[in-house]
């Protein structure tokens, strides 16, 4: 499985929020910002704080996505 972060990233477009201004405000490290961007997993803490920042449901910022392991 892997996770994305597509949704986040549309929401701080519709807010017109930057990826810096975002850090700031939920409270997070630039290696933190580094794994959102890499689609790599963070802490819950984080994800609930970027939640309270934005105003919005864990799932409009992130997805689980089912991918098949073709190699058996």
């Amino acid at each position: 499985m892997a996770i994305s972060y597509k949704k986040l990233w549309k929401q701080l477009i519709e807010k017109d929020m930057s990826k810096t201004d975002l850090r700031i405000k939920a409270d997070f490290g630039t290696g933190t910002l580094a794994k959102l961007g890499k689609n790599q997993q963070v802490s819950l803490d984080v994800l609930l704080r970027i939640c309270k920042v934005l105003e919005c449901d864990i799932a409009e910022i992130m997805e689980v996505i089912n991918k098949e392991n073709d190699n058996g």
